[in-house]
């Protein structure tokens, strides 16, 4: 924990100074993002992974936002040394939690959540992922987060300074807690919405956030654990349909995506994103998507996560009533 503050603050630091000494990175334009949403385990990850092929998309590695000074410049965008500084210190975690490899696919140069830009400014859910701390998790849930999304862009904007892009895909469950102030920050932004059945979902990030705590700590308690992730994920499914239904974002602007579908035909369900939100896809991109799905299939990081119902401690008919309306919702 320790280790992770003094990084962050130190990235923060730099930031700050780099924006005063360079006013003029202020002015990069961020123009209508793509953003994921969805509750975790829910596809957008692999989603991310895809559209990160795409060489028309700019996302953030995983290595440029644990380390972003100097920041990240086009020629050495795949060699930079904190690529492998950054691998290593993931392999470290991959011997102390070996079943997480099978949870949640970790590298470098793979893309990177954006609760990794708002830890930064300490408001961010990756701090309840790994640590027991469920009283900063309710106030993080309810903060007003104007500020951290123009901190958002501004990280955006430092990151593209020396690698620049056409258009940011992004991704973080997070928004679903905070889409209201996500799309006053980016009002041209474009939704992907990811759906897949709650209580598998609240079983299954139980699960990956118990196996991820135990690095922090001795005692972890997988029923608290899947409780505590499905009483936000209501609270995000809930808020999220609530900024859907009073027009906030408009029906042509966001497209929604079952986990079924995409589990059983990722490239169709990319080509039908690519039609609603107006992006042109590349039959050489397609190619190589393909090519990414099929290796992924064959390869042990996709192996299958397991967890069981009895363990989670979920009272499932209570669950499902009170997911009913955003099952309804999106005939899940």
């Amino acid at each position: 924990a320790r280790q992770d503050i003094l990084r962050l603050l130190g990235n923060r630091l730099r930031w700050v100074d780099t924006f005063e000494r360079h006013p003029e990175i202020a002015a990069g334009r961020v123009v209508a993002p793509v953003f994921i949403l969805g509750m975790p385990r829910t596809g957008t990850t692999s989603m991310h992974e895809l559209l990160a092929l795409d060489p028309q998309f700019r996302v953030p590695l995983s290595w440029e936002t644990a380390h972003p000074f100097p920041p990240p410049q086009t020629a050495s965008y795949r060699s930079d040394p904190r690529i492998a500084q950054v691998d290593a210190a993931l392999a470290r975690v991959d011997r102390l939690l070996p079943e997480f490899r099978n949870m949640h696919p970790m590298g470098a140069e793979l893309p990177r959540e954006c609760v990794a830009l708002f830890a930064h400014d300490f408001v961010s859910m990756i701090f309840d992922v790994q640590f027991r701390v469920p009283s900063y998790q309710q106030w993080v849930i309810g903060e007003d987060m104007a500020e951290v999304f123009r901190n958002h862009r501004r990280w955006l904007q430092l990151l593209a300074w020396k690698k620049p892009g056409d258009t940011w895909v992004l991704k973080s469950p997070q928004y679903l807690w905070n889409i209201e102030d996500m799309l006053r920050e980016y009002p041209d932004a474009r939704v992907i919405q990811m759906h897949r059945d709650p209580v598998t979902v609240a079983m299954s990030v139980g699960s990956l956030t118990a196996t991820l705590r135990g690095l922090a700590s001795n005692e972890v308690d997988l029923k608290e654990v899947t409780q505590h992730y499905a009483d936000l994920l209501d609270f995000g499914t809930r808020r999220t349909m609530a900024a859907r239904a009073s027009g906030l974002l408009g029906a042509d602007r966001v497209i929604d995506v079952q986990f079924a579908a995409f589990r059983a035909d990722a490239l169709a369900e990319i080509r039908r994103i690519y039609a609603h939100l107006g992006l042109r896809l590349d039959d050489a991109v397609a190619a190589t998507m393909q090519r990414f799905l099929d290796a992924g299939r064959a390869s042990a990081r996709h192996a299958r996560h397991r967890y069981d119902l009895a363990a989670s401690g979920i009272d499932l008919a209570r669950e499902r009533a009170r997911f009913a309306p955003y099952q309804q919702a999106y005939g899940i």
